[in-house]
């Protein structure tokens, strides 16, 4: 475990990293680092930090493992002006949904003495800044490490030891495959989102108010992905664009069957997609990455206890 981790930016998922590790004692000491005034102010007053500097040199000058928790169109740059600073040895790390763009922005200002190991925690919530944060957020959810080939072997034992001490279930692949993997699974999904709430909020013959009022449970679930935070997606879908064109592609062809399948009445079709995507549901399920709940886990004030 390290003596000192720099955490760079703390939004939902830094505050989180810093809450967890010192929860489940991964450091000596916590260091947060933000160039917003603001946000250093929260993070004293919650106590979640040891210190906290707006300086990147003097935020990770004595940090064995520094996570860079900003977007990922701005990682090159912290990278640049931090990557002098990191002291022999020091491991440098990520949360970044995309992986490719991140290793080509961070690899080429590190210094031969310290290594990178990308990481993607697979966990979040429609919320951000430093009070979203809880230490429990990564406990049982995935967490991605792509390491470039070559990473010192000590260095991806050290993160993945970290994360495993979050709660994190951890996998390794390549950059390029976590790309793909995560386009389908995340990426576009959220891209459906965004996209299906402001066809709503557009309809002439709809009003707002009515959306709003009427919402179900499908629409519903669709506002929610669609609050997350908007300059984080912005750079996923800016860097990951040749595997979300690709996913979106192939979301295009099988969407023209289904428009097919009901303009043309057939119900066997229909029924056998439904059938089939259900099953994904259920092993999300068996996989312990959602609650078996009914109605999804939300709470039911109205139900009655049953316990003794």
């Amino acid at each position: 475990m390290p003596e000192t981790i720099a955490i760079v930016g703390l939004g939902l998922i830094g505050s989180s990293i810093a809450r967890g590790a010192r929860t489940y004692g991964l450091a000596r000491k916590i260091v947060a680092v933000d160039r917003d005034a603001a946000v250093l102010d929260r993070v004293r007053a919650l106590g979640i930090a040891d210190q906290a500097s707006a300086s990147f040199a003097e935020g990770v000058e004595q940090a064995d493992l520094v996570i860079l928790c900003v977007p990922v169109c701005s990682i090159g740059a912290v990278a640049a002006e931090l990557a002098p600073h990191l002291k022999p040895g020091a491991v440098l790390s990520d949360v970044g949904s995309v992986k490719g763009s991140v290793v080509a922005a961070v690899m080429p200002h590190l210094k031969s003495g310290n290594a990178f190991v990308p990481a993607h925690p697979v966990a979040g919530t429609e919320y951000s800044g430093p009070d979203s944060g809880f230490s429990t957020l990564f406990s049982n959810r995935w967490c991605i490490l792509t390491p470039p080939d070559g990473t010192d072997p000590a260095a991806v034992a050290a993160v993945t030891a970290f994360w495993e001490g979050l709660g994190a279930i951890v996998e390794t692949m390549s950059p390029e495959h976590h790309d793909l993997v995560l386009a389908i699974t995340s990426h576009v999904p959220h891209l459906i989102a965004y996209n299906i709430v402001g066809t709503a909020a557009d309809l002439e013959t709809v009003t707002q108010s009515e959306v709003i009022k009427f919402s179900a449970g499908g629409f519903r679930d669709f506002t929610r992905i669609a609050a997350s935070d908007p300059t984080m997606w912005r750079d996923v879908f800016l860097t990951n664009k040749d595997a979300v064109l690709e996913m979106l592609g192939r979301f295009n062809e099988d969407l023209a069957a289904l428009t097919k399948a009901i303009r043309w009445g057939d119900g066997d079709a229909l029924f056998d997609l439904f059938t089939r995507t259900r099953a994904i549901r259920k092993g999300i399920v068996a996989m312990g990455q959602e609650t078996a709940e009914a109605d999804f886990g939300r709470a039911r004030p109205d139900a009655k206890s049953t316990g003794g």
